[in-house]
């Protein structure tokens, strides 16, 4: 077996695969009902470059080709073995491995103080308000997807994103007010802590 790392959304087209053979544009149907496209980025392009490549590396194989009318004929894929196993291997590192990642918020937080109180404050609420949109857009798509009756097995993943922004948007408020009240104060361009406490020893001491 070709010793492939899987992306994102190759492991998206065996988690598919894993439940029955089907054409790409199936795939992408499904995908979108899921909200796949909310974790990985979907397009037409990358889709059908993700297929051959699983194809050539023996991780799924042609089973069918289907044609509706006068549209252009489907070929349909199945996962091989070798695809199974990929996909477990895959999918043991991504569920209980802890990588390491770096969110580009962090750096942002880490340029308040730089950026001063008025700025700051200005982009944090409007951090709040596209989060505040985006956590409203969430309630209506897991409403819809439970009044579906989707097996919730398949969206445990959207349920985690949005959790995790439920829990952004309530952080970012709470920081928000803890700044524009003042309980925790702006330094500008103070010298560190540190460096105060040594320069005071020092005259205290000569």
């Amino acid at each position: 077996m070709p010793s492939v790392k899987l992306t994102a959304l190759g492991v998206a087209v065996l988690e598919l695969l894993h439940e029955k053979p089907m054409h790409p544009y199936e795939m992408a149907q499904l995908m979108r009902e899921r909200y796949v496209d909310r974790r990985v980025k979907l397009k037409a392009g990358s889709l059908y470059h993700t297929v051959e490549r699983l194809q050539r590396c023996g991780f799924i194989e042609v089973v069918d080709t289907q044609r509706d009318g006068r549209r252009p004929e489907r070929t349909v894929y199945a996962m091989t073995p070798a695809g199974q196993d990929a996909l477990e291997q895959r999918g043991r590192e991504l569920l209980g491995d802890v990588a390491e990642e770096y969110p580009a918020f962090l750096s942002g937080l880490a340029v308040i103080d730089e950026l001063g109180r008025d700025t700051a404050l200005v982009e944090l609420e409007h951090r709040i308000t596209l989060l505040r949109a985006s956590v409203a857009s969430d309630q209506v798509m897991l409403e819809q997807v439970r009044g579906e009756a989707v097996p919730e097995v398949y969206w445990l993943d959207f349920r985690y994103a949005a959790d995790h922004r439920a829990f952004e948007l309530e952080w970012c408020e709470r920081l928000y007010a803890e700044l524009s009240s003042g309980r925790i104060p702006f330094q500008g361009h103070k010298p560190a802590l540190s460096l105060v406490t040594e320069e005071t020893d020092e005259r205290e001491t000569s």
